[in-house]
């Protein structure tokens, strides 16, 4: 069968793989989505999750599927169970350096007999829905990390799709004054049809004169200043975000950054003392999987969705995800 791997930087091949067989505490899934991540394009520049790596390396991670075969100690997934994956359970790392990843037919998943590595989908939500599971969890982590709270004003920077599944998620809870900054026109007006109160492109304007007319002001020993935001979500990646939030922020303001920021980032500690601000690591996912699936089946995501392939159309789809401007998520479709 055919599967997606990495062979050096830029180096990306469909290879003839053999199909896989369970061992006693594994399962093979019959991958039906799969969604690219920004974590994959970097890995693809980069050759590997750090850099070239000895052998080829399978990418993807973000899926859907059926459970074809099971090993003897894996209890309650009966072959034709619809499945959602944790990449991170069972202490694999599926899609990020390990052998096993997502832009295949039929994967292998290690470890699934211990449990909080497979996920039994409802019938009423689609497989492409269920694939954004795992970016949606990403996005909800941010938001449980800068610790969001109804009333409260938020900006998020980048409209990728961690961002808008940040403000999906904003929504979802009813947190409703969002504003979403971006450089893509296509992906704020994702961001708008998901919910966003309003949105603003860098680059044209003073922003954060634009961000206080949209939020007010905060203030700062007592003196105003231009960013009457509680919390800030940073998921662009851009070395001049995080400085430039901490110039603006309010006193006691929250800072969550979800971006991969592959180079050190000067930070203006003075500014972060001064003001009481709080800045906040968050990767991967909440403690409870579910919370994603029961979110994607009470909100309508399919707008983030912006491009289907097939896996033999690689190529050209990972040449839209590669591109700021394209769109939203883009989906391998089997």
């Amino acid at each position: 069968m055919q599967q997606v791997r990495i062979h050096g930087p830029g180096d990306v091949r469909i290879d003839e793989i053999a199909s896989p067989e369970p061992g006693p505490r594994d399962a093979v899934i019959g991958v039906r989505a799969c969604g690219i991540c920004g974590s994959d394009i970097g890995y693809v520049k980069l050759g590997g999750v750090a850099g070239p790596t000895p052998e080829p390396m399978p990418l993807g991670h973000e899926l859907a599927g059926v459970v074809l075969r099971v090993g003897r100690e894996v209890k309650g997934l009966a072959p034709g169970t619809r499945v959602t994956l944790n990449p991170m359970g069972g202490g694999n790392q599926i899609g990020n350096g390990a052998a096993q990843g997502g832009f295949t037919p039929e994967l292998l998943v290690p470890n699934v007999a211990g449990g909080g590595v497979l996920f039994a989908l409802p019938e009423d939500l689609p497989d492409d829905r269920a694939a954004l599971a795992e970016p949606l969890g990403v996005g909800m982590q941010a938001v449980n990390r800068a610790g969001v709270q109804p009333g409260e004003k938020v900006v998020i920077f980048g409209a990728g799709p961690i961002g808008l599944m940040a403000l999906a998620t904003c929504h979802y809870r009813g947190i409703d004054d969002v504003v979403v900054v971006d450089h893509s026109a296509t992906r704020l007006d994702i961001a708008t049809r998901l919910g966003a109160k309003s949105t603003l492109r860098a680059g044209e304007g003073d922003l954060w004169a634009r961000l206080a007319e949209e939020q007010g002001k905060g203030e700062w020993l007592g003196m105003p200043i231009m960013a009457g935001a509680d919390a800030f979500i940073e998921a662009t990646g851009a070395a001049t975000v995080i400085p430039d939030i901490i110039a603006h922020a309010k006193e006691q303001a929250r800072i969550a950054i979800v971006a991969l920021h592959r180079e050190p980032v000067p930070v203006d500690f003075l500014s972060v003392m001064a003001k009481g601000l709080s800045i906040l690591g968050s990767i991967a996912y909440p403690k409870n999987y579910h919370d994603m699936i029961d979110m994607l089946r009470a909100v309508d995501l399919a707008p983030a969705i912006t491009h289907r392939f097939g896996l033999d159309e690689f190529a050209a789809a990972l040449a839209v995800a590669q591109d700021p401007n394209a769109g939203g998520k883009v989906l391998i479709e089997f």
